[in-house]
């Protein structure tokens, strides 16, 4: 066999052995990198960002913070533990924090460590914009969106060494060539769509885990209407953007917060937090 056909041997080899059913997606996902090994970086990761950053406590929005993840992370444990997923969270380590910056950014590394900047909590308006924003990136992790893009990547760096190995015998010119065209094509085809993917995929678990969490659903739209505004329209194509388009986004919450709505009620939510 030769070096071209076992580098393709292995590559699916690995996808074969490193695929994991998501209990909130209910699809297969690639885990190259397990949860053993992910989490425990990510930790460390936080508590760096941490120490070099203005952490804030003892403020009504540090408050807000930790009360918001608390619920979501409690909507999370009910919706698992209600579809026969016990045991699911055991290894998260829970922990919100406010980080006193300018930017409009808010995140959840895997395993449930959230931060929030206090340059979004002007866009997020009230508490049901923070527990939007919240559901949003606690699903992230939820999903294992960490590991799967973690996961593509070592694919695509496999990928890039087959063709590197397929054009030996080229020209340096047609090599460049070769490789840019992977380059370009394996972003634009694969990697692009696929992060898209997962930003719809934690819209729609992020819709669940506020409304049962007691958060109106409705709301999540009316935050991406205002998360627009901020951008002035700018944006790049959407074709060429890591996240769907703001229009995209804003129409697919719409249809699908009155089914969120009906979930909840499942948990017994008949009505919802006051928006404030």
């Amino acid at each position: 066999m030769n070096l071209k056909k076992s580098i393709l041997a292995i590559g699916i080899v690995a996808v074969i052995v490193s695929c994991a059913t998501n209990p909130f997606t209910h699809k297969k996902t690639l885990a190259l990198v397990s949860n053993d090994q992910l989490f425990p970086s990510s930790f460390s990761q936080y508590n760096q960002v941490l120490n070099e950053s203005k952490v804030v406590t003892g403020t009504k929005d540090s408050e807000m913070i930790t009360r918001v993840g608390q619920r979501i992370a409690v909507a999370a444990e009910r919706w698992l533990n209600a579809n026969g997923n016990q045991g699911y969270l055991d290894d998260y380590k829970w922990e919100y924090k406010l980080i006193e910056s300018e930017q409009v950014n808010a995140w959840c590394m895997p395993g449930g460590k959230i931060a929030f900047y206090t340059g979004i909590l002007p866009i997020a308006q009230n508490e049901t914009g923070v527990a939007a924003i919240m559901g949003h990136e606690v699903a992230h992790a939820l999903a294992n969106h960490g590991q799967q893009r973690m996961s593509s990547g070592m694919l695509q760096q496999l990928g890039g060494v087959a063709v590197a190995v397929a054009a030996g015998n080229e020209s340096p010119e047609k090599q460049q060539m070769w490789m840019q065209a992977y380059g370009i094509g394996s972003t634009v085809g694969f990697a692009l769509p696929f992060s898209r993917g997962h930003e719809t995929e934690a819209d729609k678990i992020g819709l669940l885990l506020m409304g049962i969490a007691g958060y109106n659903p409705d709301e999540a739209a009316e935050l991406w209407k205002r998360m627009k505004a901020n951008s002035g329209g700018q944006a790049p194509p959407e074709f060429l953007s890591t996240h769907p388009s703001n229009d995209s986004r804003i129409q697919n919450l719409q249809a699908l917060a009155p089914k969120m709505k009906a979930e909840a009620k499942k948990f017994g939510v008949t009505t919802f937090r006051p928006i404030n």
